[in-house]
């Protein structure tokens, strides 16, 4: 396999399949992730078979990644990064970026909690996310300890991993009894599946170090 010199974009998601993905803790891709219309869709199956987490099938280190999504209404969901696949759930290892329907999930009503928070942990301007039915544009930086994230332009995150910033969040969380979260130099990107329907597209990745 030839290597993707560090800063050229790869395509993690074309429109046309999921062979660059699987699910968590397995090699096949859950049946309720698909493919409609050129748009990654995950359309949860009463089948808990059928579910799960969507995960890439490769790991990166220090990256930039942008995507596109659309939550349903009510809905909720999240993108992680730098997961492990050795805890029960990628959220133990991964930190993650909200994708929530504000107005109506009562996730909403939590500030670290809303659309592009980095997940209870750094809460995000108020107002950002664009309406039910609307694309949100995601931009997700992490190189080194340092993770920047970006919700439709607007920075809503911007912290060292292990600063006494980060100590102090990560204390008032409920990830300060997982010594494996955010412990990981490189993982896998991860697409929640929190039981509600969700859209993504245009998801496209650079490495910012040598890659594999």
């Amino acid at each position: 396999m030839t290597e993707t010199p560090a800063g050229e974009w790869e395509v993690l998601f074309d429109g046309t399949d999921l062979s660059q993905w699987r699910g968590y803790q397995r090699q096949d891709v859950p049946a309720s992730w698909r493919v409609e219309n050129g748009v990654l869709a995950f359309v949860p199956a009463q089948d808990r078979a059928q579910r799960g987490d969507l995960v890439t099938r490769e790991q990166f280190g220090d990256f930039e990644l942008e995507l596109e999504w659309r939550i349903s209404e009510g809905g909720n969901s999240g993108i992680m990064y730098r997961v492990s696949e050795s805890e029960p759930a990628p959220w133990h290892t991964g930190p993650e970026m909200q994708v929530l329907d504000d107005e109506r999930h009562q996730d909403g009503q939590i500030d670290s909690h809303r659309a592009g928070a980095l997940y209870d942990l750094i809460v995000p301007p108020a107002n950002i996310a664009r309406p039910v039915g609307e694309w949100n544009q995601v931009r997700i930086r992490v190189q080194g300890n340092r993770i920047q994230q970006w919700l439709n332009g607007q920075s809503t995150a911007d912290v060292e991993i292990g600063s006494e910033e980060w100590n102090r969040l990560l204390a008032a969380s409920k990830f300060s009894d997982m010594p494996t979260f955010a412990s990981q130099s490189r993982g896998h990107i991860v697409l929640q599946d929190h039981d509600d329907p969700v859209w993504y597209r245009n998801i496209r990745i650079r490495r910012l170090d040598s890659g594999r």
